[in-house]
């Protein structure tokens, strides 16, 4: 007996704005799968108006207004049963943060859940690692956003600790991240991974995807600490048009990558990695997860 449902995750960063549909295919005496069916991206960087002013632009309120209505649209479409939309830490700082989820409601019938960066690590923690990593190692599990990055410890298969902190490369690229905020993220990194023999990155985000897709590996190898500094040099070599035209990365990709690149390698320098693991996962994912096995609160479309 075949049952054959499709969940709907929103994912509102500060730097893009996602819709992931996924079907969930039960069969009796078998594992749950989860298939990707399709993932839409529209890059409204949310960040770039709350981490200057404050508040999120009249211009781009109605980007989100008109993304949400296409948004209900294509679940409407594909027949979603559930779905639930998070909004992230451009959301969750902007003073008009929840009059701009009140008129989505109004206006585009879905509603909007703000949720900490705590709530945004475990719900990017719950996604199928199992699948990616080896139960006998310890990994930092470090995903990049436009206004926060999650970090998470996991040790034999398990989540042990997470943090969230205001670094994101939106925020990097506004100049808006303290030297306290780094210290700390380096404080914190060495407290958690040094009681450990050996650590492995495992990177999620948009921009790590990215590279992983250039650098041409197969799925499931790592790529490695010295491959990702060259990287990181050869970019700042260009200049943000150049990254445009002859490196054909999107415009907004083209300035977050440098950024999301500092990041990462700040936490495998921190925490003595040699290696990161792209398992091409992230919040969406999580999401999805979290609607099936009824760890968050979702909503009937």
């Amino acid at each position: 007996m075949l049952n054959i449902k499709k969940y709907g995750a929103i994912d509102i960063g500060s730097n893009a704005v996602r819709l992931l549909i996924t079907s969930i295919i039960e069969q009796e005496d078998k594992p749950v799968i989860f298939k990707k069916n399709a993932l839409v991206r529209v890059p409204i960087r949310l960040g770039a108006d709350v981490f200057i002013s404050g508040e999120i632009s009249e211009y781009n309120k109605n980007r989100i207004k008109d993304t949400m209505k296409a948004f209900y649209l294509l679940m409407k479409s594909h027949g979603i049963v559930r779905y639930k939309a998070c909004a992230t830490s451009a959301m969750r700082e902007a003073s008009n943060g929840k009059e701009v989820c009140d008129l989505v409601k109004a206006e585009c019938n879905i509603k909007i859940d703000i949720i900490d960066g705590e709530e945004e690590a475990t719900i990017i923690a719950a996604t199928d690692l199992h699948k990616f990593i080896n139960p006998d190692k310890t990994y930092l599990y470090v995903d990049v956003g436009g206004g926060s990055t999650e970090f998470s410890i996991i040790h034999n298969s398990n989540k042990v600790e997470s943090k969230s902190f205001k670094i994101g490369t939106v925020r990097l690229l506004n100049d808006s991240v303290k030297n306290e905020t780094w210290k700390s993220l380096e404080e914190w990194i060495k407290a958690n991974t040094n009681v450990y023999d050996k650590i492995e990155l495992i990177g999620s985000g948009g921009n790590i995807n990215k590279i992983f897709k250039i650098s041409g590996k197969d799925i499931g190898k790592p790529l490695s600490y010295f491959y990702l500094t060259s990287y990181y040099n050869e970019l700042q070599n260009y200049s943000y048009e150049e990254r445009i035209t002859e490196l054909n990365l999107n415009q907004d990709r083209a300035d977050v990558i440098i950024p999301a690149l500092r990041i990462y390698l700040s936490a495998m320098k921190w925490s003595g990695a040699k290696d990161i693991l792209v398992p091409k996962i992230g919040l969406s994912d999580g999401i999805v997860k979290s609607i099936y096995y009824k760890t968050i609160m979702s909503t009937s479309l």
